[in-house]
């Protein structure tokens, strides 16, 4: 039986950089810009709070842009402070690698499994879809998505009952399926 599961955000993650005022590691973006425009030149910025003590921190998004080569659906976005422009502007790895920063994705996302786990079926086929690119241990997502600890999980991959095509040690972010024959 094919089974569709889907590892989906729940809200922004936080964001790994140093607080020049607290040392804290943590800042979490609440969907706020700042936009600067020096004649024809345009500059942007996702604003970023510590977690400790509430400094603000700018993730650079635009730097000295000539006006006219950024899209007006962008820029009325980051006017309006949109969050879902926020979102997506963290998953950007330019983004991140240009700020350097890191994600941070504990508690920020939730395994949908479309309902009860179906333990009765001798094979099932799942996909797991992911809604964005969250870096999760799949043994962790089989672990939640069917009740099983993570040792039980690690013993039926050992056991050869539980294989995929993907690599299912470390961390995955993409779209990966796996049989499990019970």
């Amino acid at each position: 039986m094919l089974e569709n599961w889907v590892v989906m955000p729940t809200c922004l993650p936080l964001v790994l950089r140093r607080c020049h005022t607290c040392a804290s590691e943590r800042f979490r973006a609440d969907g706020k810009f700042r936009v600067n425009a020096n004649h024809k030149r345009i500059d942007a910025w996702l604003l970023v709070l510590c977690t400790a003590c509430g400094a603000t921190a700018k993730l650079t998004v635009l730097e000295r842009v000539n006006v006219r080569s950024v899209r007006p659906e962008l820029l009325d976005r980051m006017h309006d402070n949109d969050p879902a422009l926020a979102a997506e502007l963290l998953q950007d790895p330019v983004v991140r690698r240009r700020n350097h920063v890191a994600l941070d994705w504990h508690d920020a996302w939730r395994l949908d499994t479309g309902g009860t786990p179906h333990l009765d079926h001798e094979v099932s086929d799942i996909s797991v879809r992911f809604a964005a690119p969250i870096p999760v241990r799949p043994v962790r997502l089989i672990a939640e998505g069917r009740g099983l600890s993570r040792a039980g999980v690690e013993r039926l991959i050992a056991e050869g009952k539980l294989v995929s095509a993907a690599r299912l040690s470390g961390k995955l972010s993409g779209d990966f399926t796996f049989l499990l024959k019970r």
